[in-house]
């Protein structure tokens, strides 16, 4: 996947170097190898699952965001998107990963063994229990997720995690708008601030993209979040 990923990087106005592009080839070949018996992603081609989904997980950087960060959240990281390529491509960034389902944890475990990386923690558990507790609740500089749910279910997974001044980053497929348009009123209440939405052109693709980032201001009320059944069919408003 190599030649595959350093051309779709190149396009896309980023550059790995060759322990990045070894870590990435790597990772491909873990996830094509359990996806065999265990379902991971249906995109396994090289170039698309190279555009689709490395330089997709990279797109969610900001130097504005990211940089000095001490602490990343990723929630619902299935197969460790974005979390894993963010990792390889910013090495100093601490990740917590959180999913819901063992066999993925697992699985992350060996990437993250297998790749040598240093500074992750891999926790198994649904982020509306994971919230609650105190060593999760507003510890992180910034909570990322990916093809998980709709805006507004997904701000009452995560911004309970941020910390106040810190950020909920957001990578959202062409429905974006329509999402955020929902999902102001609940940003507002968990205690989201300031929205910013920059879209996102893929290398050779025609979809429409967008990476949505919310500023924590205030501390999420403690009623929230809400058991996933009630966060799913009651909307905030």
């Amino acid at each position: 996947m190599i030649g595959e990923l350093t051309a779709a990087t190149k396009l896309f106005g980023l550059e790995l170097d060759a322990t990045q592009l070894d870590r990435f080839d790597t990772f491909y070949r873990l996830v094509i190898e359990v996806n065999q018996h265990m379902n991971l992603t249906t995109i396994t081609e090289p170039r698309e699952f190279a555009i689709k989904h490395v330089v997709d997980s990279l797109s969610a950087w900001d130097e504005k965001i990211f940089g000095g960060v001490e602490r990343v959240i990723d929630i619902g990281t299935g197969a460790g998107f974005p979390a894993i390529p963010l990792k390889i491509f910013c090495p100093q960034l601490k990740f917590c990963l959180i999913d819901s389902l063992a066999k993925r944890v697992d699985f992350l475990k060996r990437v993250v063994t297998e790749l040598e990386l240093d500074g992750i923690e891999i926790f198994h558990g649904r982020a509306e229990d994971l919230a609650r507790q105190k060593i999760f609740r507003e510890q992180f500089d910034i909570a990322t997720s990916r093809a998980v749910a709709r805006l507004n279910i997904l701000a009452e997974y995560c911004l309970p995690f941020v910390k106040v001044g810190g950020h909920f980053v957001a990578l959202k497929g062409r429905t974006f708008r329509e999402e955020l348009d929902e999902a102001r009123p609940a940003i507002k209440i968990l205690g989201g601030g300031e929205i910013v939405v920059r879209e996102v052109k893929l290398p050779t693709l025609d979809d429409k993209r967008a990476v949505i980032s919310v500023k924590k201001n205030f501390s999420t009320p403690k009623k929230f979040p809400r058991r996933e059944h009630l966060i799913r069919t009651i909307q905030l408003k």
